[in-house]
């Protein structure tokens, strides 16, 4: 086994598309998943925690937290889909039981629910079937099973009445049920004709009273299971009298109201001591207050402010609201959107200052929201670089655990590289690749090159030269002079991998024809080359002493290469790897597979399978690296997110590190905002 292994750090980004995916745990600590796992982010300590998935998950679906806040219900698909129940006040979060659906084959549940004593659970199956299943969990008992829907309509939500252990609502498109569970099955206690009307949301209010949010912006009561009215969401009084008087519930049709790009969707809403929260279309939350027996009305909207380096193409204001959640205390709101971000807003201020406009924080850092397609590090400052086909490229700082800074591109940007200062950095797009300036609050082009998509490019350790991908030719360039110096051709294929030598005399790539070559930057000559069409190549790497040079690909295994022979394989066995990363101690490899696992493999590589795998990504890991002092390894995924890895030895304590980097403060500004400045 490897020596050598990794520990997650701290993840930056949210797994979207999961049902319910941000609770709160604590005042202070919520909980929301992202790449493989479930964090639980500590807001006042900065500090993460991590519930792993399953080894064979196939996704996230659903979370649901209980009623005391002690356990976590995580939902995942599979060969057979399951729920995990952890307990939260473990330190590890502890498994407690994996529920079924017993002899039943269910591919996932949609969406979960405790009972308000925590002691049953309920999850929603999906389609075709949509059975909602009933379990005494901590005894993995399964007490009654209903079909709460057809084929054609899906539920989106399930709840347990908050004052009555034994009653449930079901939601969906034109759903809307409450069943009891009693002499053993569960009853369906109520049947209104919804047939027309896609409910997004739900939330009780009280024993009887249950608010629904619709797909055209509409808040509809129902009591006892009837719908009785309809809140009025667009002015700040509801009056719910006059609207009864117009129609007549029973025959409220969906389709009655205009169709449009401007229809306010409500996703999600929530009940609290005062009243509820609901989104109103996209960016805002709005808060309505109690102020009859059952009246309410709107008492205040909270916003997503824009981004200051965001541009008009990807408005922020475009999000849509998934989920909402409220602190234990009611100090704190916060929501989690559609764009993979994360917002928190304190209440007591909302309520201190009324009259002014109240907007949402970042709860932890902007995230990306698509998948990351570049990752570079550099020597004089703890940064790293990523790039992402959300048009954005950001730099974070994984000592502090910050973001510092974040720009918008018209296009999607393919590759990322840093300078060596970690003061330059280099973005290619589809049409060009531009070398830019990091500046204290902006990143700034001054450079352009006419390399077309490029994919892959990388400063020589130097930093005096640069490498550039386009397709099957690799472009070197001096940064000084900015002169094209050499063209490596060679590939058949596209390149997919290039690497420096410590000294820069050597750069290695790979590509997808099967062939590894090793090119003298002096000449521009070949001096090895492994070539097998079988295989298409995804990443490569030197040795820590740059004597060998390892690759991965398509047929499964990593290769160890020198003097154009392959010395040994390390088969992979199921999954193939994506990217590879060596230790500049020479004591470890790190590779990062297609399921979004890594593996921490020892070197001299073993002849047997000897590997530690750790659950890492939800989506292939597209670029992993290794940090000059060995102290983090960083990986990347299709998933949108970046993990930091601590690298530890068995003992839990940090690779020693022959490379005393001592970490610049120097930052750029131009000369026209510093006069601006100090004019100020």
């Amino acid at each position: 086994m490897a020596t050598v292994v990794a520990q997650p750090h701290f993840i930056f980004g949210l797994r979207t598309g999961v049902s319910n995916n941000l609770c709160f745990f604590d005042e202070q600590t919520v909980v929301f998943p992202s790449g493989n796992s479930c964090v639980c982010y500590n807001t006042v300590q900065r500090c993460q925690r991590f519930i792993p998935g399953s080894e064979k998950s196939q996704g996230m679906r659903a979370l649901a937290i209980s009623a005391n806040l002690r356990y976590l219900a995580v939902s995942e698909c599979g060969d057979k889909a399951t729920i995990t129940v952890f307990d939260l006040q473990h330190e590890q979060g502890r498994k407690r039981k994996v529920l079924t659906a017993g002899d039943i084959f269910v591919q996932e549940f949609v969406c979960m629910a405790f009972s308000p004593d925590s002691k049953y659970l309920i999850g929603q199956t999906g389609g075709p079937e949509w059975m909602l299943i009933l379990w005494l969990w901590e005894k993995q008992k399964v007490l009654a099973t209903v079909n709460t829907s057809n084929s054609n309509n899906s539920v989106t939500q399930v709840s347990f009445n908050p004052y009555n252990n034994m009653q449930l609502c079901v939601s969906g498109t034109g759903v809307f049920k409450l069943f009891c569970y009693s002499e053993g099955a569960l009853k369906q206690s109520s049947c209104p004709k919804v047939e027309s009307i896609n409910f997004l949301c739900h939330t009780w209010m009280t024993e009887e009273r249950v608010i629904t949010g619709t797909d055209t912006g509409r808040l509809l009561v129902f009591e006892s299971g009837d719908l009785r009215r309809e809140i009025n969401s667009a002015s700040k009084q509801s009056d719910s009298n006059s609207l009864h008087r117009q129609m007549e519930m029973k025959n409220i049709k969906d389709t009655d109201v205009a169709e449009g790009p401007n229809v306010l969707r409500i996703t999600a809403i929530l009940s609290y001591s005062k009243g509820f929260a609901c989104s109103l279309g996209f960016s805002t939350i709005c808060l309505f207050e109690k102020y009859e027996e059952d009246s309410y009305r709107k008492s205040r909207e909270i916003r997503i402010p824009s981004h200051p380096y965001s541009n008009e193409l990807t408005p922020v204001e475009c999000q849509e609201i998934d989920t909402i959640c409220i602190s234990p205390a009611e100090e704190t709101l916060a929501i989690s959107t559609d764009r993979g971000q994360l917002y928190s807003c304190s209440l007591s201020s909302v309520e201190i200052n009324k009259e002014e406009q109240k907007h949402f924080e970042f709860l932890l850092q902007s995230f990306h929201s698509k998948s990351i397609t570049g990752l570079s590090i550099c020597i004089r400052k703890p940064l790293v670089a990523t790039s992402s086909l959300d048009h954005s490229v950001r730099i974070w700082n994984y000592e502090t655990k910050m973001l510092e800074l974040y720009k918008e591109f018209q296009e999607e940007a393919y590759s990322v590289a840093l300078h060596p200062t970690g003061l330059f950095i280099l973005v290619g797009f589809s049409d060009k690749l531009r070398l830019m300036t990091l500046l204290i609050n902006d990143i700034r082009t001054f450079k352009e090159f006419t390399v077309r998509n490029c994919r892959e490019c990388a400063f020589s350790h130097g930093g005096h030269m640069f490498a550039a991908v386009n397709g099957n030719v690799i472009h070197i360039y001096s940064v000084t002079s900015f002169e094209n110096i050499l063209n490596l051709k060679g590939h058949n294929g596209k390149v997919r991998g290039i690497k420096w030598s410590l000294d820069d005399s050597r750069l290695v790539s790979c590509g997808m024809d099967g062939a590894v070559y090793e090119w003298n930057t002096q000449t521009g000559k070949r001096e090895s080359e492994s070539v097998l069409k079988s295989c298409g190549y995804t990443d490569v790497a030197f040795s820590s002493d740059c004597k060998t040079i390892l690759t991965v690909g398509t047929d499964l295994t990593l290769k160890e290469i020198q003097d154009c022979q392959v010395l040994r394989e390390v088969p992979a066995d199921e999954v193939a790897h994506t990217a590879v990363a060596v230790s500049h101690s020479g004591r470890v490899i790190f590779t990062g597979t297609f399921s979004g696992a890594i593996r921490a493999i020892k070197y001299p590589l073993p002849i047997q399978k000897e590997w530690i795998i750790y659950q890492a990504h939800s989506g292939p890991i597209t670029k992993m690296m290794i940090t000059f002092d060995d102290q983090f390894l960083l990986t990347v995924s299709e998933d949108g997110c970046l993990l930091i890895w601590k690298v530890i030895d068995k003992e839990g304590r940090g690779l020693k590190s022959n490379r005393q980097i001592i970490h610049a403060e120097e930052i750029l500004v131009t000369k026209s905002d510093l006069e601006e400045k100090a004019g100020s």
